[in-house]
């Protein structure tokens, strides 16, 4: 398809991404739940798709073929004149269910040359589908990285999935500390702007958090947005009580010295349409 995108245009469009840009918030955006399949699994996640009245990321009430994503792309088009962001953040991994997320955007691009193409990634194949990105012309991503440091990403994951193969332990650890990190840079280098999310979990990766934060500016983050982990029924940190908010935002004070923070995150379904303040599913 071959979209070029360049950094400078890319952060000029940040400012209709309410993501990305505070002062956005008139701006509507549209998660398609394209991608229901996930290469890792992580301590506190456990993905559902019928809880309506849930909202956190890696839940919808569908799972869409492309071509129904187009769809709701049409229709959302026809009813929200302020839309101006299409995102693919899962329900599972965008990258694990690439042929997928790449046909969803490509019917969508032919319709719409403007449109905002944002995709939400674990990052553990952004090395290798990063190049794909850049021509479909996803010009934001957002790329969760909770730990850089092996011993407490051991800890974070129960396993990843890379080349048909499962890794546990430190070698998963060691695996996705490096792709995530190759991937945010490569992506930075050719032109997309690129967020960093990090989920704070109390006892595990609380005290390494400034470590990632670090990390991600060096390696070519725009921003980075820290948030509480949300308990799980079902994930193995369902008993953990979530790090209270005067840490929170200390962690994120301590972190604007390094880089741009995000303090307005809704924590967004993987189904979210409308505008991020308030929006309907």
């Amino acid at each position: 398809m071959n979209v070029s995108i360049n950094n400078t245009n890319s952060m000029k469009a940040s400012k209709y991404h309410p993501c990305f840009n505070p002062h956005a918030k008139m701006y509507a955006r549209l998660h398609l739940p394209v991608a229901p399949g996930c290469n890792i699994r992580c301590n506190y996640c456990n993905r559902k798709y019928d809880c309506t009245n849930e909202s956190r990321p890696g839940v919808t009430s569908k799972i869409l073929t492309p071509k129904e994503a187009f769809d709701k792309y049409l229709d959302a088009k026809s009813t929200l004149e302020n839309l101006k962001v299409i995102g693919i953040s899962g329900p599972g991994d965008p990258l694990h269910e690439f042929e997928k997320t790449r046909r969803t955007l490509e019917l969508i691009r032919k319709k719409d040359t403007r449109i905002l193409f944002c995709l939400s990634t674990n990052g553990l194949m952004l090395p290798s589908y990063g190049d794909s990105l850049i021509d479909i012309g996803v010009s934001h991503i957002t790329v969760t990285i909770n730990a850089v440091d092996v011993k407490i990403a051991s800890m974070m994951y129960e396993y990843i999935y890379y080349n048909k193969k499962r890794y546990t332990g430190a070698e998963a650890a060691k695996i996705l500390i490096s792709n995530q990190l190759e991937g945010l840079s490569k992506m930075s280098s050719a032109g997309a702007v690129c967020k960093v999310n990090i989920v704070m979990v109390n006892g595990i990766n609380d005290r390494h958090v400034i470590d990632v934060v670090s990390a991600a500016k060096n390696y070519g983050a725009y921003m980075t947005n820290i948030t509480k982990m949300i308990p799980v029924n079902g994930s193995t940190f369902e008993k953990l009580e979530p790090v209270d908010n005067n840490t929170l935002n200390i962690t994120r004070l301590k972190s604007e010295r390094h880089i741009r923070q995000m303090y307005h995150c809704r924590q967004c379904r993987a189904d979210a349409a409308g505008m991020l303040e308030k929006y309907n599913i």
